[in-house]
């Protein structure tokens, strides 16, 4: 079954359903991208996103913690189809930001469009019928902001009505994941015991619990990422807590923010203005962002010259961080990788945090609490333990603790977790990744066995040194191409080819051997723990928008419909006419004499003429 319209199918009868022929998963900005392009694009409406959590805006949504902010200029962190010249400032924080995505699914009529408080459980493709097959769960109100884990633990103690109220299935032509990379936290290390002894309370970043007051307590966090780095130094000042350790595995490189135009706080006064009332300023800003940006591809190569380029950009970090940070941090915060090898911290406040007295940085491993306190070491992860030149702490201190906040990162090698897809023949996509060496998928966008299921923002997609949404929108680009006529009704199933796919990924994973991701003393979360990295994208951006932009079209497999040969058919005829015509044209021409430069000459003179008098026609009417 298929159709171009949302419709109830048997709707009486207990076995009846809802049929779409597009459903979108996740409301956050890969989806409300695609959901744009659908309307904006092809002038198509029938179709619906189903949101897990109780809002808009997938990751800025659910991350609330103090200090969340956007690490790449929001001139470029933002849709080239609906630029925002209100931004307040270069850098916007997380509210900030999600307002920006909630205006633009009103600006595009996508608020009705959106299910929230739904999580989609199951995608099973119905070869028969040709569609998807979707198992929905209504959620209790707000539950779908906890994490699978903690939704799982609440079913195991409370029963399933603490989750959900009512399950429902559908099915759809077309399926677009835009599940995140940053959406399941991290757990508990089994490794570290006397959790259940703890008497404080314990929270992962991603679910900050704003319900605990912070004032006078101890806090333990756990991880120095791009989240601990922003939210770090508000527990001392803003949440007034009496003593902050944080636990670091190893150094990250830390990169100053970007300083914009009339500095920062000349951008706040008057950037909007400009954005709003210079013609163009706007956009050279993007563009500006958008160069400077690429340029640090060159950070990611293992050449000489990049070698080269890299040590360059070190030393300059380098001083940096010593003359931000106290002399007994030196060593501790002196990389021993490459830089870019792990994503990079572009802050300005914790490197400056790290001067305040009630806040310790440390390397001793987290290794035990109990009802009040926690243990660190003994040993340390950073610099090597076996290093007895080092001045660095190595020993065993326990220290007082109320609450600690996880800030270890998320699951990022689970792709699509927990959404359980089987496709064609009851394939599954973890047992297939892992026949093949890992997750994967043509251009981060489809995988065989799978047919009219794409993904926004899948395996090997992430850069390292752009703008996400970029990456997104040349993803959406390359779906709507093989979506469009599928709705049209001129093909029943795109799938790209096995042999294709499987090229894709020996190619990437060859690449990546090339790039300082892969580099064996690259130790990130880029990678799983057998070394395969399926989370960047070894090329540059602008390669991959050629590929988004440009698709090979012999990768793929298209099931045309009746309807759809018949165009294929008539297109392909009408072109061999038109060439045939053109030869016996030119040979006719030859023949009487004129060459086919004085043809070409003779047209184009025509063409300006053409040009010319219809320019003069619309002068006229002006």
């Amino acid at each position: 079954m298929d159709g171009k319209t949302i419709r109830k199918v048997d709707g009486y009868d207990g076995s009846g359903y809802t049929y779409y022929p597009v459903v979108l998963i996740g409301a956050g900005e890969s989806c409300i991208a695609m959901g744009c392009r659908l309307k904006e694009e092809l002038g198509f409406d029938q179709f619906r996103i189903f949101e897990r959590q109780s809002g808009i805006g997938g990751t800025w949504w659910i991350n609330r913690y103090p200090g969340v902010a956007c690490d790449v200029p929001a001139a470029f962190y933002s849709f080239s189809f609906c630029q925002n010249p209100n931004w307040t400032t270069f850098y916007p924080k997380g509210p900030e930001i999600a307002a920006y995505l909630q205006d633009v699914c009103n600006k595009y009529g996508l608020i009705d469009k959106i299910q929230l408080n739904t999580d989609v459980r199951e995608c099973k493709w119905l070869e028969a019928e040709q569609v998807w097959e979707i198992k929905l769960q209504h959620l209790v109100t707000g539950v779908g902001d906890l994490s699978e884990y903690d939704r799982a633990q609440k079913i195991k103690e409370e029963g399933p009505n603490a989750v959900y109220v009512a399950q429902e299935i559908i099915r759809a032509k077309v399926v677009v994941s835009g599940v995140g990379g940053l959406v399941e936290p991290k757990i508990w290390p089994d490794i570290i015991p006397g959790k259940d002894q703890f008497e404080g309370q314990i929270f992962h970043s991603a679910r900050w619990r704003h319900d605990i007051d912070l004032k006078d307590k101890d806090v333990i966090v756990v991880g120095t990422g791009c989240s601990a780095a922003q939210f770090v130094p508000h527990l001392t000042k803003g949440y007034n807590a009496r003593s902050v350790t944080q636990v670091m595995r190893s150094p990250p490189w830390v990169v100053p923010r970007d300083i914009p135009p009339l500095g920062n706080k000349g951008w706040e006064e008057k950037g909007p203005w400009l954005c709003n009332n210079v013609p163009g300023f706007a956009k050279l800003i993007r563009y500006t962002v958008v160069a400077a940006t690429e340029a640090d591809w060159k950070l990611f190569g293992t050449e000489p010259k990049n070698a080269k380029f890299r040590a360059l950009v070190e030393k300059k970090l380098m001083n940096h961080m010593k003359t931000t940070v106290p002399e007994k941090y030196h060593e501790m915060l002196t990389p021993n990788y490459g830089l870019g090898c792990k994503r990079r911290i572009a802050d300005d406040a914790w490197f400056p945090a790290l001067n305040d007295p009630a806040l310790e940085l440390t390397t001793m491993p987290l290794t035990s609490i109990s009802a009040k306190s926690v243990t660190l070491g003994p040993g340390r992860t950073y610099p090597d333990p076996k290093d007895t030149t080092s001045n660095v702490p190595d020993g065993q201190v326990t220290l007082p603790a109320d609450v600690i906040i996880l800030a270890n990162g998320f699951e990022t090698t689970q792709w699509l977790h927990p959404l359980d897809i089987t496709g064609r023949g009851g394939v599954k996509i973890p047992e297939l990744w892992a026949e093949r060496g890992g997750p994967q998928m043509y251009n981060g966008t489809a995988l065989d066995s799978f047919p009219n299921f794409f993904t926004i923002f899948g395996p090997n997609t992430a850069t390292g040194h752009t703008s996400v949404i970029l990456a997104s929108e040349n993803m959406c680009t390359l779906a709507l191409k093989f979506i469009k006529p599928i709705l049209e009704g001129d093909v029943k199933t795109v799938e790209v080819k096995k042999e294709a796919e499987l090229k894709w990924a020996k190619d990437v994973q060859t690449a990546l051997k090339k790039t300082i991701w892969n580099d064996p003393g690259c130790r990130s979360w880029y990678k799983t723990a057998e070394g395969w990295n399926s989370t960047t994208y070894p090329w540059s951006q602008f390669n991959f928008w050629w590929r988004c932009t440009f698709p090979t079209w012999s990768d793929w497999d298209i099931q045309y419909t009746s309807k759809g040969l018949f165009k294929k058919r008539a297109v392909t005829a009408i072109r061999s006419i038109a060439l045939i015509a053109a030869i016996a044209g030119i040979l006719r021409l030859r023949k009487g004499g004129i060459s086919a430069a004085g043809l070409v000459k003779q047209y184009a003179r025509m063409a300006v003429l053409a040009g010319a008098s219809t320019l003069q026609a619309v002068a006229s009417k002006i």
